[in-house]
Order: C-alpha cells, then sequence, then structure tokens
C-alpha cells in the first residue's frame, strides 16, 4: 500500500501522541483528584470561600504520601445551580476529578448532588444546609457532613422556645436553605405549642436592604425573629435590625464565627447560635487552629472550613483503606467505606450514618459581650450540647430511598 504525505503525516502524528495519551491516562489513574466547589466572591465567600479550599489543602498536606498523589482544584459557582451543574459535570467526566467538596448554598449543593448519582461519584457536602440531602435527595454516593436544618432548628430553635420565644416571624432567602430552614423551625415551634405570626422571603442572592422587612417582623407583634439566612445576608440583617431599633428577639438560624467577626462584639452580643465546632473549646481545636491560621490569616476556621479539612482526611484515610483503582471506580463504594469508618482528628469525632448523614454534637453558643472577651475571636460562651443522636433527624423518619429498599 501506498501512503500519501498526508496520510502519513497523519499516521505519525497519531502514533507520537499515543505515548502522552498513555502517560496521562497512567498519571490520572495514580492520582486523585478532589475539586473544592463554592461561594468565592458572593455573600458566602466567608463562610466557606477560599479558606475552605485552604483546610482541603492542609488535610491533604498533613495526609502526606501514601503511594499515590494527590490534588486539590476549585472553583467559584456563584450561587447558581446551572452553573454548579455545569463544573461538576466537567470535573467528573473530562478533568478525572474524584470527589467534589463543599458546596454551599443548598440550591446548589441539591444539583450537584443529583450528578454525583447520575455518574456515581463521591460528593462530600460540607457547605449546604439544607437536610433534604440524606432524606429525598440522598444518594448512595453523596455525604452531608457537619450540619443541616433539621439540626439548626432543633439546637437554636428549640433553645429559644424553651426560653419564652413562642411565636415567630421570618425573614427567609428565597431558595431551598431558606425554605427549608423555615420549614423545619416552624415544625419545631409548632411542635411545642407556639405559633408562626408571619414570614417574608426575600430574593436570593443580591438583596442588602432589609429594612422593610425588619419593620414588618417588628409589627407583626412575634416575640421571635427568625433569621432563616447565612452569611453577608445575616450580618446585613442582624446590622440593620439595631440602625433600625428593632426591638424583637433575633434568633439567627444559620451564623458563623466569621459572621459574629464581620458584626463585631458590639452589635453581634447576646446572639444565640448553633456550630459544631469552636476553635477554642479543647485542645485538640486549638492545636487545629494554630496549623491553619498561616493558610487563611484573615479567617479563624468555622464549623465548615473544619469540616472540609475532616471530611478531605477522612476521605483520603478511606482510599488508603481501601485501595485506589477500588476508591477511583465507584463513588458508593468510597462512601461506603467512610460510613464503616470512626471519624477521628483533630476538628470533629463521630460517624457518618449509613444515609450519609455525618453525626456529631450541635454546640449551642451565646456571643459574648466585649467585657467577657479576652482575646482574639474569643466571642462564644458555650450554653448546651445536643448530642449526635439527639441534633438529626432519626432514620425511622427519614425519607431517603435507598437504605428503605
Amino acid at each position: 500500500m501506498t501512503l500519501s504525505r498526508r496520510s502519513l503525516l497523519t499516521t505519525t502524528a497519531a502514533g507520537a501522541s499515543l505515548p502522552l495519551f498513555g502517560r496521562r491516562a497512567r498519571a490520572q489513574a495514580a492520582t486523585i483528584k478532589i475539586g473544592v466547589l463554592n461561594d468565592q466572591s458572593g455573600p458566602y465567600r466567608d463562610t466557606g470561600g477560599t479558606s475552605s479550599v485552604a483546610a482541603v489543602q492542609m488535610a491533604v498536606d498533613e495526609f502526606a504520601s501514601k503511594g499515590f498523589k494527590v490534588e486539590v482544584i476549585s472553583a467559584d459557582h456563584q450561587n447558581k445551580p446551572d452553573l454548579g451543574t455545569q463544573i461538576a459535570s466537567q470535573w467528573y467526566d473530562r478533568d478525572g476529578v474524584d470527589v467534589i467538596m463543599d458546596v454551599p448554598t443548598s440550591s446548589v449543593g441539591l444539583a450537584v448532588a443529583g450528578v454525583a448519582k447520575a455518574k456515581n461519584k463521591l460528593h462530600l457536602n460540607i457547605g449546604s444546609a439544607t437536610a433534604e440531602l440524606t432524606n429525598g435527595a440522598c444518594a448512595p454516593s453523596v455525604i452531608h457532613y457537619i450540619y443541616d436544618t433539621y439540626m439548626l432548628a432543633k439546637s437554636t430553635g428549640g433553645a429559644t422556645v424553651k426560653s419564652g420565644g413562642d411565636s415567630w416571624f421570618f425573614i427567609t432567602a428565597d431558595y431551598a436553605f431558606g425554605k427549608q430552614l423555615q420549614a423545619d423551625t416552624s415544625a419545631m415551634v409548632l411542635a411545642s405549642g407556639g405559633k408562626v405570626a408571619g414570614s417574608v422571603a426575600y430574593p436570593f442572592p443580591g438583596t442588602t436592604d432589609f429594612s422593610s422587612f425588619l419593620l414588618q417582623a417588628q409589627a407583626s407583634g412575634a416575640k421571635v425573629l427568625g433569621l432563616a439566612n447565612a452569611g453577608g445576608d445575616t450580618v446585613n440583617s442582624v446590622k440593620q435590625a439595631k440602625e433600625f431599633g428593632i426591638t424583637i428577639r433575633i434568633a439567627t438560624m444559620l451564623m458563623f464565627i466569621t459572621d459574629v467577626h464581620a458584626l463585631g462584639l458590639d452589635v453581634a452580643q447576646g446572639l444565640t447560635l448553633t456550630e459544631s465546632f469552636y476553635w477554642d473549646m479543647n485542645d485538640k481545636t486549638r492545636a487545629f487552629t494554630k496549623r491553619f491560621l498561616p493558610r487563611s490569616p484573615n479567617n479563624y476556621p468555622n464549623m465548615i472550613h473544619a469540616g472540609n479539612y475532616s471530611a478531605a482526611l477522612h476521605f483520603l484515610k478511606a482510599v488508603t483503606d481501601m485501595g485506589l483503582p477500588a476508591a477511583k471506580a465507584s463513588g458508593a463504594a468510597i462512601a461506603d467505606r467512610m460510613k464503616a469508618m470512626p471519624v477521628v482528628d483533630d476538628a470533629f469525632q463521630g460517624s457518618i450514618r449509613k444515609d450519609g448523614r455525618g453525626m456529631f454534637p450541635a454546640y449551642l453558643f451565646q456571643v459574648k459581650k466585649p467585657s467577657e472577651s479576652k482575646g482574639k475571636w474569643d466571642y462564644y460562651n458555650q450554653l448546651q450540647t445536643t448530642s449526635a443522636e439527639d441534633a438529626y433527624k432519626p432514620l425511622s423518619a427519614s425519607t431517603c430511598s435507598y437504605i428503605k429498599a
């Protein structure tokens, strides 16, 4: 057979590319790739953002080599479910990402969980709050790590009702997280014999002026204003409540130490909130924080940052235990291995339930007065602890389909 010059060049180029493709395939097969997907420019940039990326990288660095390489990449989903879906599909299909982590903003978290379920890829959700991730939207390859709307309603909401806050008005971010948090807290209020006097939903993201909503809450006659929002929206709501002289008691249903720092103790003092981690809780959390701060000097760690560290470390331990080829082959299989192993690190000690629910205690804190704070980021007094077994919806009430099969 006679080859033309064009055919010869084409054949030579194709042959030359085969070793390159082979090297890439071999390198990908010997590497665990972690994608951190979150809000890096919007209202949740401080509650997660680049500090969450730093926490994951810290876990990778401390894990050290166990016979395979680990690579961390990140992206900003801009709180857009369609963008989150697009990035997740590209990472799983084209870029060889083995696990997508963090993903705050419940609408985006649910969308990414759907992609992970369809492709049997692992998704470790740290930042989303919706309890649907381990209920109606559950999947064998999805783990929801450190908190959810049910836990927040049980801890912060329950304590508020017990102390006399039996009538509520909600200001709610109008998307999956806000709606679920209002629903879970309302159910708890009603079950305790209280009532919901009213609510108002606002467009998310993009709302910065909460004055009219705050005035509606004040006029409702309710004893408690439930803020079913988070991040920058919570900070703005609390600041504006003080500016407008709102006297109704405020329940910050999802608040982080980074939000308290943004507000300052003069404004935030007396607020109650729930986190599953506090940097100054014990020697281990202080040691973790000491290692974390050089990587994130402007943010002390909150439960999302610490959760990203813990989940990444636990994942890498499971990969080592299971073996690299098997871990990369099935998201459901590596999730099962993670569920079979206890979670033990400087930030968290607990377990992962068979529905993918991370089981860790919930801590109710009250923000200190300025006169009580003894130093930098010394912001919390602990009021109570809710055990993991009591903090989360029991399996008997779960709507997760694959654990019912």
